[in-house]
């Protein structure tokens, strides 16, 4: 799931100070999950702009809207009449979802409330981790389904540096030493022999580093005389 933390509300407050109307728009997908933009946050950031519009001595009309999920055009509906009326809004979705409702209401400011941070997972209630950093390469299958991306602390894609030590990684001592972490499930796996393969260098093309990435598949699209929107 996508990984995001809330923005404080001071942050926003600036941007939103002279306006009216405001809505804030909650997600019911990974924003709900990792506790920072479902209904309930939603409900809080509300509250909490309202008051801090009266100890300013202004008064905020804000609306609270939560979709089923912000990166799909088909379920922003339900925020179309309320930002007919609305001078911003206050995506607590992704960034791809701020980017959506924003396409879809271009006269009308919108802004993120969380920071979106990456690809992760629930550890422990509270702790949520990034696994993925959505290089658009996967070498999972040969790395015993670690990610050397984003659990070594150098992104090494041939085993470990010298700094590890005792299975530490030199960048802190809480922190694993990932390319020990996948000697031992290959071991476990009886497939060290993976280690023995050469990786060429990271192709940084299919990552984030250069222009917008599409996934196309044409098997799912309505119908193949329909061209991906650009």
């Amino acid at each position: 799931m996508i990984l995001a933390r809330p923005k404080t509300v001071s942050s926003i407050l600036p941007l939103v100070w002279g306006m009216k109307s405001l809505v804030v728009a909650g997600c019911q997908e990974c924003v709900t999950v990792c506790q920072a933009g479902g209904r309930k946050e939603v409900s809080c950031v509300a509250q909490l702009l309202e008051i801090a519009g009266k100890k300013r001595g202004f008064l905020f009309t804000i609306a609270q809207v939560t979709v089923f999920r912000q990166c799909d055009n088909e379920y922003l509906a339900p925020l179309d009449a309320l930002l007919k009326k609305a001078d911003a809004c206050i995506s607590l979705g992704c960034g791809v979802g701020v980017q959506f409702i924003a396409e879809r209401h271009p006269a009308v400011m919108v802004i993120p409330g969380v920071d979106t941070v990456g690809g992760g997972g629930t550890v422990i209630p509270g702790v949520w981790e990034e696994r993925c950093a959505m290089c658009g390469e996967c070498i999972l299958a040969e790395t015993a389904a670690i990610c050397p991306m984003t659990r070594c602390a150098k992104g090494l894609l041939n085993g470990p540096c010298g700094g590890s030590v005792d299975g530490r990684c030199e960048a802190g001592p809480d922190l694993p030493c990932a390319w020990e972490m996948i000697y031992q499930r290959l071991r476990k796996q009886g497939r060290l022999e993976s280690l023995t393969r050469i990786r060429p260098p990271k192709n940084w093309a299919h990552s984030g580093s250069g222009a917008m990435r599409k996934v196309i598949r044409e098997e799912v699209m309505p119908c193949l005389s329909v061209q991906p929107l650009k």
